[in-house]
């Protein structure tokens, strides 16, 4: 039986993620600093602990597994990552667990290893039109990421691939761009724009007016978390190294996702646009290159990732309630 590491089993990618390998039939350990919040873990062995602690994760990396996704780090919404408040935890926390989870990989002498970037490691230089924003992965220098989380990626991302080229490690980069699905963070201040919109909504009345920060026409594209896990299972079994963004392109603005949610929610929503941190203006993940070396991209549309998300979300909120 084949084995998988999932750091970040406790998170939301993670945990859909280790649902896909039992089902391929893998042997999982999962490994976080909390336990799942919405979902029991479906891994074979799931251990709690801290993987900022060097001895922790050389507990944990006591084998050769045939697999290791790393998605461990210290991560949120806009709420979070662009107030700046947070910023040195950031840094500190996501690249001291890269920096032992692959010190603790190289000495078991294990090759096969994935980890999740971000398109936030792209150069804000080239995303202030949000019509025509420039994410192409070789647009990434000369760096200059909008956030220090951003700044963290690259540098982490660098890192994997040094490994890879010093110690003969197959390590593979993803860059995602904003996944979203059920079991994922929807309240707190962490929650990203999908999930927060839905809340929002849910808890409204047809006809009532929800918040919403900066002017709304700051455009995204948002991934559903199955076909994130199409194309990191694809990229990790495959000869290319990457990074590669893992992402849609059905880039939409801000003002568009909430009539999307509202659609689906069968209510009249009316928008009061106030300050607060927004990001980059705009951003939408160019699939030319994964096209290209894998043969894929996804094809999923944004309102049925949402129809399924907001029906997960509106339950949580009905639970809430009662």
């Amino acid at each position: 039986m084949k084995t998988a590491l999932v750091c970040g089993a406790g998170g939301f990618i993670g945990g859909h993620l280790v649902k896909r390998l039992k089902r391929e039939g893998f042997w999982v350990r999962g490994v976080d600093l909390k336990a799942h919040e919405y979902a029991e873990t479906e891994a074979d062995d799931f251990v709690v602990g801290d993987l900022r602690d060097q001895y922790f994760t050389r507990s944990v990396i006591d084998r050769r597994f045939d697999e290791v996704y790393q998605l461990a780090a210290d991560m949120g919404g806009a709420g979070y990552i662009f107030t700046g408040e947070n910023d040195a935890d950031i840094m500190h926390n996501s690249a001291t667990i890269n920096l032992n989870v692959l010190d603790a990989l190289h000495k078991r002498n294990v090759k096969n290893v994935f980890y999740s970037s971000s398109a936030c490691m792209y150069p804000a230089y080239n995303q202030e039109d949000p019509d025509n924003p420039n994410c192409a992965e070789d647009s990434a220098y000369p760096a200059a990421p909008d956030s220090e989380y951003g700044w963290e990626k690259l540098f982490s991302e660098r890192l994997y691939l040094t490994y890879g080229r010093n110690y003969g490690m197959k390590n593979r980069v993803a860059r995602y761009h904003n996944i979203f699905g059920p079991e994922g963070t929807w309240t707190g201040g962490k929650e990203k724009a999908p999930a927060a919109m839905c809340r929002k909504i849910a808890q409204a009345k047809s006809g009532d007016t929800i918040d919403m920060w900066g002017d709304g026409l700051q455009t995204r594209s948002f991934l559903f978390v199955d076909e994130c896990l199409e194309g990191t299972t694809r990229l990790m079994r495959s000869d290319f190294t990457g990074p590669v963004n893992i992402g849609s392109e059905e880039m939409v603005t801000i003002n568009q996702l909430v009539d999307v949610v509202a659609d689906i929610a069968g209510k009249t929503i009316h928008k009061n646009h106030i300050p607060g941190p927004v990001g980059v203006r705009g951003r939408n993940s160019d699939n030319r290159l994964i096209e290209e070396k894998l043969g894929w991209s996804p094809s999923q549309t944004l309102r049925a990732g949402l129809e399924r998300t907001y029906a997960w979300v509106e339950q949580q909120v009905m639970r809430n309630a009662a």
